[in-house]
């Protein structure tokens, strides 16, 4: 009798073990990573412009119902995130934020990146929150070409956003 005790609560262990890791599983992407092939028809969903045009700008995010949006660049993409219904996008939230680094091009995780504001460089837009992988590339650009402030993703306000937004149009 006590084989077939140990043997329920080892089976009981494991089924626990095996939902526990399914649901982890379900829901955390396992591999996710940018769109890489976008279409030269995707319109920036904040200010209509074709985001092909920049290739160095494009910015995207994965929303929770899987849909993927496209930016001309991160402030367009920072002011959809902030507020999606805005947008034509209501009960949406971003499940990723895709970004790329400014020096090396490569795609990085927009809530992990550091954003330079307020410097010389300007995007297909006009000012722009410039993305860096890490604190130390970012303040090195802010020396450089005379940003005012480093911010992490957190920081970002739809105030600031709005504020950066504010006059633009399209080059």
């Amino acid at each position: 009798m006590s084989k077939l005790v140990l043997k329920n609560c080892l089976v009981r262990k494991s089924a626990f073990f095996a939902c526990f890791v399914f649901c982890i599983f379900m829901t955390t992407p396992l591999l996710a990573e940018p769109e890489k092939d976008i279409s030269t028809k995707e319109r920036c969903p904040v200010c209509g412009m074709f985001v092909t045009k920049f290739p160095d700008w494009i910015t995207q995010v994965r929303l929770t119902n899987g849909t993927i949006k496209y930016f001309d660049g991160v402030k367009d993409l920072l002011a959809f995130t902030l507020n999606p219904a805005s947008f034509g996008m209501p009960g949406q939230t971003a499940q990723e934020i895709w970004v790329k680094d400014y020096y090396t091009l490569a795609w990085i995780d927009g809530r992990t990146a550091r954003y330079v504001v307020g410097s010389d460089v300007y995007g297909p837009m006009g000012h722009e929150f410039i993305p860096f992988t890490s604190a130390a590339a970012a303040e090195n650009f802010r020396k450089d070409h005379k940003g005012t402030k480093v911010l992490r993703f957190e920081e970002i306000t739809e105030t600031l956003v709005q504020s950066m937004r504010h006059g633009q149009k399209m080059r």
